[in-house]
């Protein structure tokens, strides 16, 4: 299983591991567009119900413009862990260049109602390289 995710993080027992692919059907390099769609998975590895309540990315483009998003849950849900479960879920971010990157971090309510911050790894956004692009 690990090696479908190409990154992981690990914070006080909460592993994020994410998978990352560019979808050219959904990239209109053309038109300044490129698409990756991301798998993320978290497992709760630590002795404690955690719920997630909400997200932060720090979205990089290879202009090194940096995009702050911050919502609640993931993808409209905020799941609840018990110690040995996981939650997946997939998602997708566009650019107005073909590389990037992304992180950030979930922030976690403990039973007893305590913050827990647990990071996302960093992981590149890079379109193919194709003969194209030496036009």
């Amino acid at each position: 299983m690990k090696e479908l995710f190409q990154h992981a993080a690990m914070t006080d027992g909460v592993t994020v591991r994410v998978a990352v692919n560019f979808l050219p059907e959904q990239s209109h390099p053309e038109a300044g567009k490129w698409f990756w769609v991301y798998h993320i998975r978290i497992e709760n590895g630590s002795h404690e119900p955690l719920q997630l309540r909400t997200r932060h990315w720090r979205i990089t483009d290879a202009r090194g413009m940096v995009n702050h998003v911050d919502g609640e849950g993931v993808v409209g849900e905020q799941p609840m862990l018990q110690p040995g479960e996981s939650h997946d879920y997939v998602s997708g971010c566009p650019l107005t260049t073909p590389h990037g990157s992304m992180e950030g971090f979930y922030t976690f309510l403990r039973g007893d109602g305590s913050p827990l911050e647990v990071r996302i790894p960093f992981f590149p956004l890079a379109a193919p390289e194709t003969a194209d692009d030496n036009r």
